[in-house]
């Protein structure tokens, strides 16, 4: 199997005004297509910081990353950053809305995709009403 994604020697440091902070250091991972995988460990050893820096949301201090072009990685924040404004209708099409791409099609689609995932009766519900997890199968859709 061919390898997806490369990283080898990784490393993350945090500036503050007083200290350095390493939050990854030389961390090394190979990922095979069709291969899944988990990051686990204890609070604060890094898992957000690898893929925030997969995801492009924050810069590498060392090491490298290689991607294959024809992959996409995304990943679940751990605050869930809903609009609590906005229904959760509003919330799943504020991307669309953003991009000037919202038509009948992707409003159509964003119906089917809130009952397949079992919200279609919250449309109108604001992120204040919902579960905790009924929030992440919303976010799952943004």
């Amino acid at each position: 199997m061919v390898d997806i994604l490369k990283i080898k020697n990784l490393k993350k440091i945090y500036h503050t005004k007083d200290e350095e902070i390493l939050a990854v250091e030389d961390f090394s991972f190979n990922l095979k297509e069709g291969e899944f995988v988990s990051i686990v460990g204890p609070s604060g050893c890094g898992k957000s910081t690898i893929l925030s820096i997969l995801c492009g949301l924050l810069d590498k201090s060392g090491g490298s990353i290689d991607l294959s072009k024809d992959i996409n990685i995304g990943y679940m924040l751990q605050d869930d950053s809903l609009l609590d404004f906005r229904t959760i209708y509003k919330n799943c099409t504020l991307g669309l809305e953003i991009n000037k791409t919202l038509n009948d099609s992707n409003k159509k689609y964003v119906l089917n995709l809130l009952e397949t995932y079992g919200l279609k009766d919250f449309i109108n519900s604001y992120p204040s009403s919902l579960s905790g997890g009924m929030r992440q199968r919303v976010v799952c859709m943004l």
